[in-house]
């Protein structure tokens, strides 16, 4: 599905992670360049939502008034979460507003997040969501549980918020010459979002005659849409190649396809694109 056209809304994916702000900065940018409003989506879990159900418990005397403890305590808990989260949606919501953002809507429920997002997405143009969740582990190789579930569900576009915003003037597409490639680069030319960024369109290894000229074909779509682009072809593996290019040539948005070819492929826990996005230091415009 493309940005544009079915949709409305950017749905920003918060929680109290440290990627919170920089998932409501890429949003605020986002629906600057759409035009589009922005919900703001929290989903506490289950568990912490909704406090523990002790009533079954069979015991008495001191257990009995233990356990009613706990389930007060449990029950302040979830209340103290929920009123969290709405200052921290309320927050947000007055950071977008500031930031020129016309209308922002808040949505705070408490179940699964992918679930959430899979009956909110038909309404929405695409999904920000950190590369990291308030319960994640921060080591290098941890990819946050939820990114990878709603990538490989999503309908619409999902854009990978980096550790940090930062003002974002050039893209790079991840070029294989296959379908969701060329998807990528269909939808660089048909949205406002990346309108008068430069451009550069990369491939990865050594190409053959038709993706040579699926290449070229490339090149033209994005320069008739308006973009300055190059092509750099390189050897090497794409999990390694790809983020290095986008390090060395200080590219501020990575563009590429859900699904691809051989190394390419879809977002699966341990695949290659997984550790491209651990790579990565920049937002990932992950295409379907």
């Amino acid at each position: 599905m493309s940005i544009a056209g079915e949709g409305r809304q950017i749905l920003a994916c918060v929680d109290g992670s440290i990627y919170a702000q920089s998932v409501v900065a890429h949003a605020g940018w986002a629906a600057r360049r759409l035009a589009a409003p922005v919900e703001l989506l929290q989903v506490l879990g289950r568990r912490e939502a909704v406090a523990e159900d002790r009533s079954g418990s069979i015991v008495a005397g001191a257990r009995r008034r233990l356990l009613e403890q706990l389930a007060t305590l449990d029950a302040e808990r979830a209340k103290l979460l929920m009123q969290q989260a709405r200052l921290d949606l309320d927050e947000a919501s007055d950071t977008l507003s500031a930031a020129g953002v016309a209308q922002v809507d808040i949505t705070l429920r408490h179940g699964d997040l992918l679930e959430t997002i899979v009956e909110r997405e038909p309404k929405a143009r695409m999904t920000v969501i950190g590369k990291r969740g308030e319960a994640a582990d921060f080591a290098k190789l941890h990819l946050g549980s939820n990114l990878e579930r709603i990538v490989r569900a999503a309908s619409r576009p999902v854009l990978i918020a980096a550790r940090a915003f930062k003002p974002i003037e050039t893209f790079l597409i991840a070029f294989d010459g296959r379908q969701s490639s060329m998807k990528a680069v269909e939808e660089v030319c048909g949205s406002e979002l990346c309108a008068g960024l430069k451009g550069t369109l990369i491939h990865v290894g050594e190409p053959n005659v038709e993706t040579q000229a699926r290449i070229a074909t490339a090149e033209a779509q994005l320069r008739a849409a308006g973009h300055a682009v190059e092509t750099r072809l390189v050897a090497g593996l794409p999990e390694k190649a790809i983020p290095e290019a986008v390090s060395d040539l200080g590219v501020d948005l990575l563009v590429m396809g859900a699904y691809g070819h051989s190394r390419l492929r879809s977002l699966v826990i341990g695949s290659t694109t997984s550790e491209m996005i651990r790579e990565a230091r920049v937002p990932i415009l992950v295409v379907r």
